[in-house]
C-alpha cells in the first residue's frame, strides 16, 4: 500500500470508523467506592488538567475537521472531535459523581494557526498515550483504584490509541501528497513536533509543582501508583504496553514509531550499563577477597 494514496487514505479512515464504539458516559457501569478509595483517586492532583485537555481537544479537531474538504477525511475527523469531546463528558461525569476538585477553567482562543494546532495536539497525544499506558499498567497492577473504575478508563485508553494510529497515518499521508520533499523529511518534522510536545509537557509539570506545594510533580503522581518506582521500570511497562495496544490494529496501517525506537534505544544502552558496572562490582569483589591480581 503507497502511502499518501487514496488506498492509503480509504484504509485508515475505514479501520477507524469501523472501530468506533457507542456509549454514553451517563450509563456506564460507575462503581461505588469506599472511603480509601475515593481519598485515593481524590489525592490525585491533576484532574483538573485532564478535564481542561480532553476539552481543548475536542475543540481542536472540531475546529481542523471544518478546514477539511476531502470528504473521507472528514468524516473520520469528525468522528474524532466527538470522541474527544465524549471523553471530557466522561471525566465530568466522574468529577461530579465522587466530588473530585476540579473547577473548569475557561478555554483558551483556538482559531490561530488551526492547522499547527491540530499538528502539535496530535504529536503531543502520541507522547501522552505513550506514557499513560505505562502509568496505567503500574495503576492497574497497584490497585491503585478498583477494578471495576480501571476498567472504564480501559476504554479511554483503547480510544486513544485509535487516535494516535489514525493520526500518524493522517500526517504520513498529508505529507506525502505534498512532494517527495514533505514525505522524506517528515522524519525531521516530527521530531520538531515532539520537541515541542516535551516542551509543553515540562510546562505542565512546572504548573504542577507551583500548584502541588512546590513538590515534584511527575514523582508525585508516581508515588500514588507504586512506592519502589524507578525509571527503568517505567519505561519498560511503557515500551511493553505501547507494543501489546498498538499489535491489535491493522499490520498494514502506520503506528507511531519515534518514541519506542527512542524508548528502545535507552533501555538498551540502560542495560549494557548496568552489565557493565555489575561486572566491575564483581571484578572489585573478587580483587578484595585476594582472588585477583
Amino acid at each position: 500500500m503507497k502511502i499518501g494514496s487514496q488506498e492509503h487514505r480509504d484504509a485508515f479512515c475505514r479501520h477507524f470508523t469501523q472501530t468506533y464504539t457507542e456509549y454514553d458516559p451517563t450509563t456506564l457501569p460507575w462503581p461505588v467506592l469506599d472511603e480509601e478509595a475515593l481519598h485515593r483517586l481524590r489525592s490525585v492532583p491533576f484532574w483538573d488538567e485532564v478535564f481542561y485537555t480532553e476539552r481543548r481537544a475536542g475543540a481542536i479537531v472540531a475546529a481542523f475537521t471544518e478546514t477539511v474538504a476531502d470528504p473521507v477525511l472528514r468524516e473520520a475527523l469528525a468522528l474524532q472531535g466527538l470522541e474527544e469531546t465524549r471523553h471530557a463528558r466522561l471525566i465530568r461525569v466522574m468529577i461530579e459523581k465522587y466530588g473530585l476538585d476540579a473547577a473548569e477553567r475557561p478555554m483558551e482562543d483556538i482559531s490561530k494557526n488551526i492547522d499547527t494546532r491540530f499538528k502539535d495536539f496530535g504529536f503531543g497525544e502520541c507522547l501522552d498515550s505513550f506514557l499513560g499506558f505505562g502509568l496505567f499498567k503500574i495503576a492497574s497492577q497497584s490497585e491503585f483504584l478498583p477494578k471495576e473504575l480501571l476498567q472504564i478508563f480501559e476504554t479511554l485508553m483503547y480510544e486513544e490509541t485509535r487516535h494516535i494510529v489514525f493520526f500518524v497515518n493522517w500526517m504520513a499521508y498529508t505529507e506525502a501528497r505534498r512532494g517527495w520533499v514533505a514525505r522524506t523529511i517528515l522524519p525531521l518534522t516530527s521530531l520538531r513536533y515532539y520537541v515541542r510536545a516535551v516542551g509543553r509537557m515540562a510546562g505542565l509539570a512546572r504548573r504542577g509543582k507551583e500548584l502541588n506545594d512546590g513538590k515534584n510533580f511527575a514523582a508525585t503522581q508516581v508515588s500514588m501508583f507504586l512506592d519502589g518506582f524507578n525509571f527503568r521500570r517505567f519505561l519498560e511497562d511503557c515500551y511493553s504496553e505501547n507494543s501489546r495496544r498498538i499489535s491489535a490494529f491493522e499490520p498494514e496501517l502506520l503506528r507511531p514509531s519515534f518514541l519506542p525506537q527512542l524508548a528502545d534505544t535507552a533501555l538498551k544502552a540502560l542495560r549494557l550499563w548496568n552489565s557493565q558496572a555489575k561486572l566491575e562490582a564483581d571484578s572489585a569483589t573478587y580483587r578484595y577477597q585476594g582472588k585477583g591480581p
